[in-house]
């Protein structure tokens, strides 16, 4: 099964991605989680340190490429594959990989393009992918996450992450992606406000999945930066995300 979680920029996809991995993780389960996000937070979400990013082979490629280091006759796909594949970080919980974001200039396209085959490549070697997008609507239009089976759209109470929300799964309907499942969590929803946030979630069109509360321990464990992965299992947040994934895994 491949999980997405996209949103707009700022509105808890990390926070959702890293928990879900958390509880996942107590599963056995062979677990991948990718940070497809240039703005890169999910492996201080997960308490792990990245020296070596997908954008980061890429660029090391190209220059080989350019000083002429690949023998004639060599595929630079198979050996991108297998730079890729030594640079997934190996914990006892699950892997990591990184996208990162090229060194030279230009669109993010040639990462996103290699983001697709490297699902295609990996998805048979685990039993669960999570994937972390890039903030907006550019994986659905770029078709990053086209082969997803359950994507999870993350909002706080803004209106800009509402209209995010929907344009997501208006966009998806449009380009004809077919996930299994398209659900929306509200995060950071204060429980005074919750019956209005709820109204104006339902104008999205997508089906709310669950409601993760505003929380001063995640906001303090953000101030701190201290990995969200060590909340406590009596959190509500990683109660709420634990009962999020239940669903998800029930369907």
């Amino acid at each position: 099964m491949i999980i997405a979680i996209s949103g707009k920029g700022g509105v808890g996809k990390t926070l959702v991605s890293s928990l879900l991995i958390k509880e996942l993780s107590k599963t056995g389960k062979d677990i991948l989680a990718i940070d497809a996000d240039p703005d890169s937070n999910l492996p201080e979400a997960l308490g792990v340190d990245v020296d070596r990013t997908v954008g980061d082979v890429r660029e090391e490629l190209k220059k080989d490429t350019a000083q002429g280091k690949i023998p004639t006759g060599m595929n630079k796909w198979d050996i991108l594959d297998y730079k890729i594949m030594a640079s997934v970080i190996e914990t006892p919980e699950f892997d990591l990989l990184v996208m990162g974001r090229p060194e030279g200039s230009g669109c993010y396209c040639a990462v996103n393009n290699m983001l697709r085959k490297i699902i295609e490549n990996l998805s048979e070697n685990y039993d669960l992918i999570i994937i972390d997008t890039e903030a907006g609507l550019e994986h659905l239009s770029r078709r990053t996450t086209q082969n997803v089976d359950v994507m999870l759209v993350v909002t706080d109470n803004s209106k800009r992450g509402m209209l995010t929300a929907h344009r997501i799964g208006d966009l998806a309907g449009e380009l004809d992606i077919k996930f299994q499942d398209l659900y929306l969590i509200l995060n950071r929803v204060r429980p005074k406000i919750e019956e209005e946030v709820v109204k104006k979630a339902q104008e999205t069109g997508l089906e709310i999945l669950g409601i993760v509360h505003e929380d001063e321990e995640v906001t303090e464990y953000d101030l701190e930066g201290k990995p969200l992965v060590e909340l406590p299992d009596d959190s509500n947040t990683v109660k709420a995300v634990s009962g999020i994934l239940s669903r998800i895994l029930r369907e």
